[in-house]
C-alpha cells in the first residue's frame, strides 16, 4: 500500500500518544510531495533531519493558501471540490483543493459524533446566510452532509426566511427521541435571535455559532455575543466551532469558550513577533494548527488567530492578529 492509504487507514485510531509520531511521518511526506510547501521549507533553508518534534515544524503561512495551489503529490489526482473561504469583494478568498470530498464529509462526521452522539439522533438546522450566497463553503457542506446523515424530515437551510425556520424549529422539537441543533453565522443568529426573542421554539436548543459578522454587523467580544443570544434562545451556553476552509478538521466548545479537539487535530503556539518560535508548552500566543486529516493539502498552517492553551489541552480563540482579515468561522476575542 501507499503512504497515503495506510495513513488513512490509520487516521481514525489515532490517539493523543501516537498523533505526535504520526504529524512528523506527515511532515516529512508533505515536505517532500507538496511543492508550495517544499519551496517554502528550501527558501527558509530548513534541513528536514533537524525537525525531530512538533515544535521544530515550520508551518506554511495560511496567506499561501490564497496565491497557490496547495496540493500534496499534486501529480496524481485532480480536485474534485474546491472549498472557498468566505470573504469580500476586496478580498483574495483562499482556495481548498479537495481530493476525495466524501474524505472530509466523514472526517467531519466522526468528529461530532465523537462529541454530540450519532446525527441519527438529531435534527440540524441552519443560519448561514452569507456561505450560501458565496457558495464553495466547506461549513455548507458539512451541514448537507450532517442534515442527510441524521435521516431529519426537516430542510437544513433557511436563508433569510426566519418564519420558516421558526416552524421547523417547533416541529423537530415535537419529534421524540431527537435533539434539535441550530448552526448559524453570528450575525444571522443574532437578526434571527432578536425578531423572535421569547417565542418558545427557540428555547431548549443546542445553538452553536460559527463567528463571523461579516461586515453586516459591529464585531463583538465572545462574552458580548454569547449574552445577546441567550437573550433570544435563553439561559444555556451556547456552543461554537472553530474550523476553517483550509482544514479539514473542527473543534467545538460547549459554551464556556474553550475548545476542544480530537487528536487528529493538535495545536501549538508561538511567539506572536516571531513565527518561527514555536512551543509546546507556551499558554498564550498566535496560533499554529496540525490537522492531520489534511493529508493532500498541508497539515501544518500557520494561522492568524490568537490563542489561549489551558492545562487540559482545551484552547481560546482570543481574537485575530493585527492587519489580518476578519474571517469566520470562529474567531472571537474573549
Amino acid at each position: 500500500m501507499s503512504f497515503r492509504q495506510d495513513y488513512l487507514s490509520a487516521l481514525p485510531q489515532l490517539t493523543a500518544a501516537t498523533a505526535p509520531a504520526a504529524a512528523l511521518a506527515l511532515f516529512r511526506y508533505q515536505a517532500q510531495n507538496c511543492l508550495p510547501y517544499q519551496e517554502y521549507l528550501t527558501a527558509l533553508g530548513r534541513d528536514l533531519r533537524q525537525v525531530e518534534n512538533l515544535a521544530d515544524i515550520p508551518f506554511l503561512p495560511i496567506e499561501f493558501f490564497k496565491t497557490h495551489a496547495v496540493r500534496t503529490a499534486a501529480n496524481e489526482w485532480e480536485p474534485q471540490e474546491t472549498f472557498l473561504s468566505s470573504g469580500t469583494t476586496q478580498q483574495q478568498r483562499s482556495h481548498h483543493f479537495v481530493r476525495e470530498p466524501e474524505l472530509y464529509r466523514h472526517h467531519a462526521a466522526r468528529i461530532f459524533e465523537r462529541y454530540y452522539g450519532p446525527l441519527t439522533g438529531w435534527t440540524i438546522l441552519a443560519l448561514l446566510p452569507s456561505y450560501l450566497e458565496q457558495g464553495n463553503s466547506s461549513l455548507v457542506a458539512m451541514v448537507e452532509h450532517f442534515a442527510r446523515e441524521s435521516g431529519q424530515r426537516q430542510p437544513a437551510f433557511f436563508l433569510h426566511d426566519h418564519a420558516a425556520l421558526v416552524q421547523a424549529l417547533g416541529e423537530a422539537k415535537r419529534e421524540a427521541n431527537r435533539k434539535v441543533l441550530l448552526i448559524g453565522v453570528s450575525y444571522a443568529l443574532l437578526d434571527f435571535a432578536a425578531a423572535y426573542a421569547g417565542q418558545p421554539e427557540l428555547l431548549d436548543l443546542t445553538v452553536l455559532e460559527t463567528g463571523g459578522m461579516k461586515g453586516r454587523r459591529r464585531e463583538m467580544i465572545r462574552e458580548e455575543l454569547h449574552h445577546e443570544l441567550q437573550q433570544g434562545f435563553g439561559p444555556a451556553g451556547i456552543h461554537s466551532e472553530y474550523g476553517m476552509t483550509e482544514m479539514l478538521g473542527q473543534a467545538y466548545s460547549f459554551g464556556d469558550g474553550r475548545f476542544h479537539a480530537p487528536p487528529h487535530l493538535q495545536i501549538l503556539l508561538r511567539d506572536p513577533s516571531d513565527p518561527f518560535s514555536v512551543s509546546e508548552s507556551l499558554a498564550a500566543g498566535a496560533l499554529n494548527v496540525i490537522d492531520l486529516a489534511n493529508i493532500d493539502s498541508c497539515a501544518f498552517i500557520e494561522t492568524k488567530d490568537l490563542a489561549r492553551r489551558h492545562l487540559d489541552g482545551s484552547f481560546e480563540v482570543l481574537g485575530r492578529l493585527d492587519n489580518s482579515d476578519v474571517r469566520g468561522c470562529n474567531q472571537m476575542a474573549t
